[in-house]
């Protein structure tokens, strides 16, 4: 049986958090500022790592910034990576 990883917008927290299997994997923290989300961190912990649980976590918190109308700020090296790779989120990055 396959275990999916669920990422929720904890707003009260400021961060995109990923469960695996209903156990903390990891999170996103930003700060919201001027219709910007800045990604600050990115953890996932080190049990999760090399299983896709970070990209699915990037993927989810960009997917959610563009339905919101808002531009992505990645301080953070792993979000800056992430839309590096994938060059479909390069539009919604605030110059």
């Amino acid at each position: 049986m396959a275990v999916e990883a669920q990422v929720v917008n904890n707003a009260d927290a400021g961060r995109y958090e990923v469960t695996l299997d209903g156990k903390p994997a990891g999170f996103a923290q930003y700060r919201l500022k001027d219709r910007r989300v800045i990604f600050t961190h990115t953890e996932v912990d080190s049990a999760f790592e090399g299983h896709g649980v970070g990209s699915t976590l990037a993927r989810y918190a960009l997917d959610d910034v563009r339905e919101r109308g808002l531009q992505a700020v990645p301080l953070c090296p792993f979000i800056a990576a992430y839309i590096e790779q994938h060059p479909e989120y390069q539009d919604m990055v605030a110059g």
